[in-house]
């Protein structure tokens, strides 16, 4: 049995020092594509099961409550993976996960494109739901963790607009694909950026923080000057001498010191619990609300305005799009307005929006058309600054399991949205949609207020000691 190092707190007060001093360079972006790739492939592979899904109901004769099941395996995968990726990133490091992930989607698409049954394919897609659910969180973290404090949520930002981005692209992929080749080849072409596990492990460098964290004092330091030197090559230029780091305490806190605890103990546990609280709640209401809009809207422009199939779904895509534009305008703002007031003043308008709609009535498809875009553009922008706040509340030993606590109540969120307003639709009506989404929204909105933490600007050593 071997004993874990003890963390050295003054290489990590300096590690940190030492990436504040990098500017931008071709190796930050080089790290942000081959990790944006992979998440660039999650997202494409997530949205495939809504364009196989009538190839499958033929083939197989399956029927309304076995077409949710399949779908309802993914998710499900999702919240699991989301869960169980951060305590595993937190123990065998950031770059073994993402690479473990994509390498697991990719040979659970291989298998969906031979699934000779519905039992075998529901059973995949949950695997694949564990990947996708998984590498999302971890990868965001550490994106947070190579970046210096100035401009990191413009840095992490646009490096997560590459989820949104797999999303369309897929969407459009498998338009394409599906007709022509049919399901199982859209897998089975799925399948091939698996060869980005190897990639990944090749070219990303491991976290110097979560090494010195771990204690693997020499492998962090030889990681951090190795970047240095990418840094000083891809720039020309010397570095600029490093800030001055904080002081390090001349002993070590307690074991049972509330700060020194981690796993699930350590998040809810001392100034953590509350952030915990606050953070989870932000994930469930801001996801309730986006998933619970777009999976319903094609279906009520089709049954409430009689739009067809093609206009239901060109209204539902320019919604989306909406949501685009609003994720680009947080990536832009979020660390001069600072990450609370941009949460905050987008649930707020989302709320706006939402119950302007739902007390002015949704007369026509039109009116629905232009609302919910103004308000997906609110909601959208507050989802993905969840992605560069939640990685900032958490210390470095439990900084990836944060991040997965809120990627499962996002999943939940995705999960119960949907299922809520398909309920309210049918005994309420559409003014009672938009006012049930409009409340949960205003929760988001009121816990973000009150009780979130303002990290823009600050060294995650300072955030979360």
């Amino acid at each position: 049995m071997t004993t874990e190092a003890v963390p050295d707190s003054s290489l990590r007060a300096s590690i940190a020092a030492r990436f504040e001093r990098l500017p931008l360079s071709r190796w930050h972006v080089t790290v942000r594509l081959v990790v944006g790739a992979v998440t660039f492939f999650e997202a494409f592979d997530q949205l495939l099961i809504a364009y196989a899904l009538p190839g499958l109901r033929g083939e197989w004769g399956l029927s309304t409550s076995a077409s949710t099941l399949l779908l309802t395996a993914g998710s499900i995968g999702m919240l699991v993976g989301a869960l169980l990726s951060g305590r595993v990133a937190d123990r065998i490091g950031r770059v073994r996960v993402i690479a473990l992930c994509v390498a697991v989607s990719s040979l659970a698409n291989l298998g969906l494109a031979f699934a000779p049954s519905p039992e075998v394919f529901m059973a995949l897609r949950f695997v694949q739901g564990l990947a996708i659910g998984g590498e999302v969180p971890v990868a965001a973290t550490f994106i947070a963790e190579i970046t210096r404090s100035h401009r990191r949520g413009r840095f992490v930002l646009l490096y997560e607009l590459v989820f949104p981005a797999g999303l369309t692209v897929g969407a459009l992929a498998a338009a394409w694909l599906v007709p022509v080749l049919g399901w199982r080849w859209m897998y089975a072409l799925a399948a091939v950026p698996g060869v980005l596990a190897v990639v990944v492990q090749r070219v990303v460098p491991e976290s110097p923080r979560w090494l010195a964290d771990r204690g693997r004092s020499t492998e962090a330091a030889a990681v951090m000057t190795r970047i240095e030197t990418a840094v000083e090559r891809a720039t020309g230029a010397p570095l600029p001498p490093a800030p001055a780091a904080p002081p390090v305490p001349a002993a070590p806190p307690e074991p049972s010191a509330p700060a020194a605890r981690s796993g699930l103990r350590g998040l809810f546990g001392g100034r953590y619990r509350r952030r915990t609280l606050v953070v989870g709640a932000l994930w469930f209401t801001g996801y309730f609300v986006n998933y619970g809009i777009t999976s319903w809207l094609p279906t009520i422009y089709q049954n409430r305005y009689g739009l067809s199939l093609a206009d239901a779904l060109l209204y539902s895509t320019v919604t989306s799009c909406a949501g685009l534009l609003g994720c680009l305008v947080a990536a832009l703002t979020v660390d001069r307005a600072g990450r609370r007031r941009v949460i905050t003043g987008c649930l707020g308008g989302a709320t706006a929006v939402l119950l302007l709609l739902a007390f002015l009535g949704a007369g026509t498809a039109l009116q629905v058309l232009v609302w919910t875009s103004v308000a997906a553009v609110f909601f959208f922008g507050s989802n993905i600054c969840l992605y560069v706040y939640t990685p900032e509340l958490f210390p470095t030993r439990m900084r990836a399991l944060g991040s997965s606590v809120g990627g499962a109540l996002n999943r939940a969120g995705v999960i119960l949205g949907p299922i809520v307003v398909g309920a309210v639709y049918t005994g309420g009506g559409i003014g009672t949609v938009f006012l049930t989404l409009g409340a949960v929204s205003l929760a988001g909105a009121v816990v973000a207020g009150v009780g979130a933490e303002e990290t823009a600007g600050r060294r995650l050593e300072e955030v979360s000691p």
